[in-house]
């Protein structure tokens, strides 16, 4: 699964590596669940990524804005791609939620362009 490689060169954010070190048992059942929930359905890579980040905002998960933007930007993704999730959800969830995920997401795109990619984000779903 794409989710696999892509963590070959992410770095993950040492929250997920610490759960995943403490419990790796859990951490392989849930990667696994990710990958069947990815591969259940007729959405891309691309799709996925962009709903992902979309829930995520639409809730005002910090760290799965983080981590969304994060696999976002490394599967290709233009920033300005990343951007548009939270813009689209002014009408929908209020200019103070969409004004917070931008932040977040900018968060990610400033880190990307530094080289860093350690955003905080808390362990989430594949």
């Amino acid at each position: 699964m794409a989710e696999t490689h892509e963590k070959d060169h992410m770095k993950l954010p040492d929250t997920y590596r610490g759960v995943n070190a403490r419990y790796p048992e859990v951490a392989r059942a849930f990667q696994a669940l990710g990958d069947a929930i990815h591969s259940a359905g007729p959405l891309t890579e691309r799709e996925r990524r962009l709903v992902k980040l979309a829930i995520a905002v639409g809730a005002r998960l910090e760290g799965g804005v983080h981590s969304n933007a994060r696999k976002c930007l490394y599967s290709g993704m233009q920033p300005d791609e990343v951007r548009q999730v939270a813009l689209l959800a002014l009408t929908t969830i209020g200019f103070p939620s969409m004004a917070a995920a931008l932040t977040w997401i900018e968060d990610v795109i400033g880190s990307a362009k530094a080289g860093s990619h350690d955003a905080a984000a808390e362990p989430e779903e594949p």
